[in-house]
């Protein structure tokens, strides 16, 4: 694979990017570590992590990816330095007291969770250090609609542009980026950064995949012209296109003991869990299987081939999974199997945004 840039950066990654939220929750450490040697051993060296992982996020697994890949780091002697490493600081707690006091994301709350970031990941710097969601309300997770009456910010932009970019000054971070974000909020930390002199973000990490296009609508502009990149995340819709849930009642997927939904009773109730999306999810699947494709390779091919995406980032819980997800790079779609899927989306829209 050939590397991307990241925005206006001299941050190059793999286009496949291994995201690691399930690592100490649903996958082992021992499995954590085997999936990370065989990504690596494939040519992945961009991984991406958060403070608040694993998840689902509870007090006793705050912080234990980061706490895992650390302790693979230090098992492989020079692998660091061969690595590109992304980390996140979770935005407002909504309840979390494990990962923060107060409701909020303050500079100094900030700064705290990078250091204890750093200490984690057993290294002295972070390559690509991101806001996990933004500290002022947006609509997110499922919710679709903006309502400034639920607005509850209390530190600006340009403060929590402040905090990152002092991060970057004191060569803890090597760059910064976004995740979750709007058109409004990318528009508006690129023009802080311009107009103070500031670290300037390089990515955005949001939902893109065929039942959730939301970046499609007018986000993906602002990023080409800003030169911002796009990391997608959850390019297999939860689970759903895979079409290891098709057989499900039309309420939504069923959940078996061991599949990721099951463990989510949140994300049931959110985005991935909407009848709608399994619908969606069945009718792209189908399409796939017409077109003598995996419903993972349609899936990941979309994402794979789209001018919008720099890297596309993988959840796996075994390296089987990991194998199946890698080698459906180099996957070819066909004007005609694309234009189908843009017909499916003009009748169905996005049901999982």
């Amino acid at each position: 694979m050939n590397k991307v840039p990241l925005g206006h950066s001299d941050l190059h990654v793999t286009p496949i990017c291994l995201g690691t939220m399930t690592f100490g929750e649903q996958v082992s450490e021992a499995d954590a570590f085997a999936i990370m040697d065989r990504a690596y051993e494939r040519g992945i060296d961009f991984l991406d992590t958060a403070e608040m992982y694993s998840v689902p996020t509870r007090a006793a697994t705050y912080g234990a990816t980061e706490a895992i890949i650390g302790r693979w780091l230090q098992a492989r002697p020079g692998l660091r330095d061969k690595l590109v490493i992304a980390s996140k600081v979770a935005g407002p707690s909504r309840g979390m007291d494990w990962v923060r006091e107060g409701p909020g994301m303050t500079p100094d709350d900030i700064r705290r969770s990078c250091d204890k970031s750093l200490e984690r990941l057993q290294t002295d710097v972070i390559d690509l250090y991101q806001i996990h969601w933004p500290e002022r309300h947006v609509p997110s997770f499922g919710s679709m609609y903006y309502d400034p009456a639920k607005e509850r910010t209390a530190t600006t932009l340009h403060d929590q542009l402040e905090a990152l970019s002092g991060l970057v000054r004191a060569g803890k971070v090597r760059h910064i980026g976004l995740s979750n974000e709007t058109p409004y909020g990318v528009h508006e930390f690129v023009r802080l950064a311009e107009h103070h002199g500031l670290s300037r973000v390089v990515s955005i990490q949001n939902p893109y995949c065929l039942i959730n296009r939301s970046y499609d609508n007018n986000l993906d502009e602002t990023c080409h012209r800003l030169g911002v990149s796009l990391l997608a995340y959850s390019p297999l819709g939860f689970g759903l296109l895979t079409g290891k849930y098709d057989a499900s009642g039309t309420e939504g997927p069923d959940a078996p003991k061991g599949a990721r939904i099951s463990s989510y009773e949140s994300v049931r109730k959110q985005r991935w869990g909407r009848p709608e999306s399994l619908a969606g999810a069945r009718r792209y699947n189908a399409l796939a299987r017409e077109h003598g494709l995996s419903p993972t390779q349609l899936a990941l091919a979309f994402c794979y081939t789209n001018w919008r995406v720099a890297s596309t980032i993988i959840g796996v819980t075994s390296v089987a999974q990991l194998d199946e997800c890698l080698d459906a790079w180099g996957t070819v779609l066909s004007p005609e199997l694309l234009a189908a899927i843009d017909a499916i989306r003009w009748e169905l829209r996005d049901p999982a945004q």
